[in-house]
Parts: C-alpha cells; structure tokens; sequence
C-alpha cells in the first residue's frame, strides 16, 4: 500500500526507517524483525538520535498547534548534491522524532513508500 511520507507513524515509518539503513531489504518478511526487535527509531532516542545526528537533521518545534492543541514539530535536512546544488527535504509531526525519521524516510525514499499491506493496518 502506498502511504504519503508525511503521514507515517508508528511500524509503517519505523518499518521505512529501517528500509532506509537497509536494515531490512524491504519486504513482508521484515514485518516480523520491527515488531520482535523493538526497532522503533521514531519513539526510541537511542535508534532515532544516531540517524539525526549522523545525517544532519535539524529539528524544531513551531508555533502552530495541532488541531488536539499540541505543537507540531518539523525537520529538514540539507543535502549538497555538488558544487552549489543542494537539496532540502522538510517534514513535520507530532513529535521531534516522527518529523526527523519523516525527514529521513523522505531523503531517501521520496514522498510516498510503498509498505506492506500488514502495516497498513497499524497506521
């Protein structure tokens, strides 16, 4: 099932992420390994911060609300291409850690992922 980036959470977007660190070659198999292992990079600072940190992504926190009144968060990443071409990606989310695996997810997998249809579910 295609999601939009922007709208992955919980095991979809920590099922892309780990797609992402080919940690997982990206099929049905794999639903398994997030689920058992407990990869869950956008709740867990231990797996999400090294990716944040090693790719350059900057996180903050606006000044809109969500309509449940908590504050939205967004995170873009930079990326030179060569010579002076960059790149930027942005996303945003309830939670420091969904924006950045967002941003992360979108960087290097584009604006829609194609997720198993069991993750779907979860969504």
């Amino acid at each position: 099932m295609k999601l939009k980036t922007s709208e992955l959470q919980r095991a979809a977007l920590n099922w892309a992420v780990a797609k992402c660190i080919h940690l997982i070659n990206g099929d049905d198999l794999d639903i398994g390994f997030i689920k058992e292992y407990a990869y869950t990079p956008s709740t867990n600072w231990a797996q999400g911060g090294p990716i944040i940190e090693r790719e350059g992504i900057t996180v903050s926190r606006t000044e809109q609300k969500s309509h449940k009144g908590q504050p939205i968060w967004v995170a873009y990443l930079i990326k030179h291409l060569f010579e002076d071409r960059y790149e930027h990606e942005y996303q945003g989310g309830p939670t420091p850690l969904i924006a950045a695996m967002r941003c992360y997810v979108a960087s290097k997998l584009g604006d829609e992922v194609d997720v198993p249809d069991e993750l779907f579910m979860e969504v």
